[in-house]
C-alpha cells in the first residue's frame, strides 16, 4: 500500500485531537486525524455536550414544577421524553457535524478507521489504518498524537447489558423514565445524572465507596451537595460496600451495607459510573518507549511519550479526565513539536465543574491538602443567601470558599457550589495563571448586581472584610 505523507497524524478525533490537528493546519503543518467513530469523540457524541442538553431539560422541568414561587401557575405539566433525548442527540449532531466542517476549512485530512503503530520509515513514523478489519491507509508522519481517549471502567457484576445496568450510554438514551434508580458512583459522572433523573421525577439512590460523595472536591463542598441532593430527595449512601446483583425481569434487586445498616434495594435501572480505562489497546505500542501505567500512557510536561516522534493527549494521558484539560494539551503539544516555547499545564490550574443541581465547580488545592502541603491558610467564605442577584433568581443555595496562603497572600484554591458557578469559576483559574494575590483581587470591581459579587466577597471574607453577611 502506497504511504501517504503527513508532518503530523492525530489518532482520535475527540475534544484534544481535533483541536491538535487545528492548530497544527494553523502553524502551516500537513496534519491528519484517524477517528474511527464521530468526530468530537465521547465528549461531544456521549459525554459532555449531549449530558449538558438533558441536564437543561432537567433544569426546565424542575423550574416548571416551582412556578408558583415566581407568581406563575401552569396545568397538567408534562414531558416527552423521546423529545427530550432527541434534542439531546440532535444537539451532540450538530457539534460533530461542526468538527468536521472546522477540519475542512482547515484542511486537515479525516481518515475513517482505527490507526495504530506500524513501525518506521527511516526518520518518519508509520501509521496503519483499518475498518472492519481491512486496511484503509499507511500513513507516513514526522510525529504522531495518540488521543483515543477512555471509556467507562466495568467492574465485576455490573457489566452494563443494555437494558437493567446501564453505562453511560445507555443512561443518556433511555425509552423510558425509570420510576427509581441506583447509580454507583458519586463523582461528576455519576452526581450529573442522578440529578438529571431526580429531576425528572425518578427516585434516586446514590451510593459511594468513600465516606463523601464527591470526593475530588473540598470537603465542606462536598457537605453542602450531599445536603442539599438529600433535601431533593435523594438517597445517599456513603462508606458503601455492595452485595451481589440479582436481576428481574424488569428490575433490579441488592443489597447494600453503609453506616453500620444493611439496606435491601429493588430498583428499574442501575448506572454504572465508577471511573474510566484508557484506551491503550491494540495501538501498536509493543516494541517502543511507550509505558502504560494503569491503562494511561505515560508522558512528560509536553506529553512527550518518551519513544521519538510519538506523544499522548487528553484522557489517555491520565488525570484530570476532563475535555477542556485535552485540548489545552493538543495545542500545547502541537506548539511543541512545532518549535515553539510552550509552558507546560499546571494541573492546579485546572478547573473542574459538575453540572448537577447545584453546580459545583473549583480549581486548586482544596483547604485539607493546602495544609497538608504545608501552608498556612486564610479561609473566606460567602454564602449566596447575602447575594442580591442570587436571591432575586431564587437561587440562595450557595457558597463560594477561598483558600489563601496566610503569609504571602498566594490564591491558593477556590471551592463553589451554586447556581451559575460553573459560568464563575474562570475568574478565579485567570487568577490563578495570571499569579494573582490577594490585593489585586480585593482592588478588582465585580459588576453588580451579580451572583459574580460573592467570589469577590469570599476573598475579602478571608481577610474579615465581607460587606453583606
Amino acid at each position: 500500500m502506497n504511504k501517504t505523507e503527513f508532518d503530523l497524524v492525530v489518532v482520535g478525533g475527540g475534544p484534544g485531537g481535533y483541536v491538535a490537528a487545528i492548530r497544527a493546519a494553523q502553524l502551516g503543518l500537513k496534519a491528519a486525524v484517524v477517528e474511527a467513530n464521530h468526530l468530537g469523540g465521547i465528549c461531544l457524541n456521549w459525554g459532555c455536550i449531549p449530558t449538558k442538553a438533558l441536564l437543561r431539560a432537567s433544569e426546565i422541568n424542575h423550574l416548571l414544577h416551582h412556578l408558583g414561587e415566581f407568581g406563575f401557575a401552569a396545568d397538567n405539566v408534562r414531558f416527552d421524553l423521546q423529545k427530550v433525548v432527541k434534542r439531546s442527540r440532535q444537539v451532540a449532531g450538530q457539534l460533530s457535524s461542526g468538527v468536521g466542517h472546522l477540519l475542512k476549512k482547515n484542511k486537515v485530512t479525516v481518515f475513517d478507521g482505527f490507526g495504530a503503530l506500524a513501525g518506521k520509515d527511516g526518520s518518519r513514523r508509520l501509521l496503519s489504518v483499518t475498518k472492519d478489519g481491512k486496511p484503509v491507509a499507511m500513513l507516513s508522519a514526522q510525529n504522531i498524537i495518540l488521543a483515543t481517549g477512555a471509556r467507562a471502567r466495568v467492574l465485576p457484576g455490573l457489566e452494563p447489558d443494555g437494558k437493567l445496568i446501564w453505562s453511560y450510554r445507555e443512561a443518556m438514551v433511555p425509552t423510558e423514565m425509570p420510576k427509581s434508580l441506583l447509580v454507583i458512583g458519586s463523582g461528576a459522572i455519576g452526581i450529573e445524572f442522578a440529578s438529571f433523573y431526580r429531576n425528572m421525577g425518578a427516585e434516586v439512590t446514590v451510593v459511594e465507596v468513600l465516606d463523601r460523595i464527591l470526593p475530588v472536591e473540598d470537603e465542606e463542598i462536598s457537605a453542602l451537595a450531599h445536603k442539599a441532593f438529600v433535601k431533593q430527595g435523594m438517597t445517599i449512601l456513603t462508606g458503601a460496600k455492595i452485595g451481589p446483583i440479582t436481576k428481574g425481569a424488569d428490575n433490579v434487586s441488592l443489597s447494600v451495607e453503609a453506616g453500620g445498616k444493611t439496606h435491601a434495594l429493588t430498583v428499574d435501572r442501575v448506572i454504572s459510573a465508577v471511573g474510566i480505562v484508557g484506551n491503550v489497546e491494540n495501538l501498536g505500542l509493543e516494541g517502543t518507549a511507550v509505558t502504560v501505567e494503569r491503562t494511561h500512557v505515560k508522558v512528560d510536561a509536553t506529553c512527550f511519550t518518551g519513544e521519538p516522534g510519538i506523544y499522548a493527549i487528553g484522557d489517555l494521558a491520565g488525570p484530570p479526565w476532563l475535555a477542556h484539560k485535552a485540548s489545552h494539551e493538543g495545542v500545547m503539544c502541537v506548539e511543541a513539536i512545532a518549535g515553539r516555547h510552550v509552558h507546560p499545564i499546571d494541573p492546579l490550574n485546572i478547573p473542574g465543574c459538575t453540572y448537577c443541581r447545584p453546580q459545583i465547580a473549583s480549581v486548586g488545592l482544596t483547604e485539607a491538602r493546602a495544609k497538608e502541603a504545608g501552608h498556612k491558610v486564610r479561609v473566606g467564605r460567602f454564602p449566596f443567601i447575602g447575594n442580591g442577584k442570587a436571591i432575586a433568581m431564587g437561587e440562595p443555595e450557595g457558597l463560594v470558599k477561598t483558600v489563601f496562603d496566610a503569609e504571602t497572600g498566594e490564591l491558593l484554591g477556590a471551592h463553589m457550589i451554586g447556581a451559575e458557578v460553573t459560568e464563575m469559576i474562570q475568574g478565579y483559574v485567570i487568577a490563578r495563571t495570571s499569579e494573582l494575590t490577594d490585593a489585586e483581587l480585593k482592588e478588582t470591581v465585580f459588576p453588580h448586581p451579580t451572583i459574580s459579587e460573592a467570589m469577590h466577597e469570599a476573598v475579602l471574607a478571608a481577610y474579615d472584610g465581607a460587606l453583606h453577611i
